[in-house]
């Protein structure tokens, strides 16, 4: 079985465009929520998020771009910056075995909500031929083949908030397989519309901390009263050891392993006792051949709901035993919001940070301790310390779980 690396990393986030804005801000412990300002939310509510601020795609002709909706466009330009960083070229013969697979839990909602209007204003007639290939899910995976011809395994991953996880879980066994020698792999969305906030304010799984938007999303404190809505992208270049060696490449990590599960609990909750979240980093650490003593750090999915960061305390603390207390442990969320399919891919890119610069994210926002979460959530500021094995945990709506395991490169 072939081993895989990480040698490519691209950013799209609400507190930068690329990755070095967004980790400097995450290691600063920058909150990115703030008033929406892309509709008019004061009737709502919820009328905070955490939107990408100044966003400009480059590399794509304006035509083109305008069939494009702006979830698409997110992964274009985290993969441009992914596949710069990796320094890799290819021949036209190698093309034919890179890969492509970006997770998008939604997908184009934006652009299903303002075709919508025009059939109801102007008919059928009206509506735009490209709204069918603009909506669906899978087009980022689409595009991004389109644009650089990759011509490898193709496809669009969608288990909502662990789409970007489940994507890089999946390319990793490709390229174990053997099935690709390289795989473009993350995930994106961009879901904060009149809509899409309209039916996660019907849930009351949103924050309502509307006075003050950067201490909404709160991960494990106290006082926790729902996520914020983020959106962006984050995608990674994979390759097998062999093919980075052969070509020289900078080498950030080796991907270890993946695991995954459901809770078979219900349609949004989390399954009270954390069962499910347990079994997929347990899952996760057997297929690294890792011992529950050998991590370092949790990426925490840590949402800043009352019930996921209590079940995700719990399932660490059944993994893990009396060593769960001794490890650090941080979501990006309370910085960056929720962002949802791109949620477990931005994440990993954040992990993959950490194992190369020895640097921990806090969890900003941590000032009122909850007896239900008690472990070590590395509050409010960053912290050094050297992490040779980490792990980084997505959970979906469906009870659907990832789990990837990262090991800090030393070859």
């Amino acid at each position: 079985m072939k081993k895989v690396v990480v040698t490519g990393i691209g950013l799209v986030t609400p507190i930068g465009n690329d990755v070095k804005t967004s980790w400097e801000n995450l290691i600063n412990g920058v909150s990115g929520v703030d008033k929406i300002k892309s509709f008019d939310a004061s009737s709502y509510d919820t009328q905070i998020g955490a939107e990408v601020k100044n966003f400009q795609l480059e590399n794509v002709h304006p035509k083109e771009k305008r069939k494009m909706d702006l979830f698409v466009q997110f992964a274009l330009k985290a993969t441009e910056e992914a596949i710069k960083d990796s320094g890799i070229e290819f021949t036209e013969e190698e093309k034919e075995k890179v890969g492509v697979i970006i997770g998008a839990g939604i997908g184009g909602l934006r652009v299903i909500e303002q075709q919508h209007k025009i059939l109801l204003e102007n008919g059928p007639d009206r509506v735009s031929p490209f709204l069918i290939p603009m909506l669906i899910p899978d087009i980022a995976s689409g595009q991004i083949s389109i644009l650089y011809g990759f011509k490898g395994v193709n496809f669009c991953t969608v288990s909502a908030c662990a789409s970007g996880a489940h994507a890089l879980a999946i390319s990793l066994n490709l390229i174990r397989s053997g099935v690709a020698d390289v795989i473009i792999a993350g995930g994106t969305e961009s879901c904060i519309t009149p809509l899409g906030l309209a039916g996660f304010c019907s849930m009351k799984a949103l924050s309502r901390r509307n006075n003050e938007p950067q201490k909404a999303s709160r991960p494990f404190d106290r006082e926790r009263d729902g996520f914020v809505m983020g959106e962006g992208a984050g995608v990674v270049v994979l390759e097998s050891l062999d093919h980075a060696k052969k070509r020289d490449a900078k080498i950030y990590c080796e991907f270890l392993g993946a695991g995954m599960s459901c809770d078979a609990y219900h349609i949004t909750a989390p399954d009270p006792d954390g069962f499910g979240a347990y079994l997929s980093m347990k899952y996760a650490l057997l297929d690294a051949k890792v011992n529950p003593e050998d991590v370092d750090y949790i990426n925490a999915h840590g949402t800043s709901t009352p019930l996921n960061d209590k079940s995700e305390t719990l399932a660490i603390k059944r993994l893990f035993g009396e060593r769960a207390y001794k490890i650090p442990i941080s979501s990006i969320k309370s910085m960056i919001g929720h962002l949802l399919g791109a949620a477990g891919a931005v994440e990993f890119v954040s992990t993959v940070l950490t194992l190369k610069t020895g640097i921990i994210p806090p969890t900003i926002n941590y000032e009122y301790p909850d007896p239900e979460c008690d472990l070590d959530y590395v509050p409010n500021v960053a912290r050094e310390k050297e992490v040779k094995i980490a792990i980084s945990n997505s959970f979906g709506f469906g009870g659907h779980n990832v789990t990837v395991v990262l090991k800090k490169f030393e070859g």
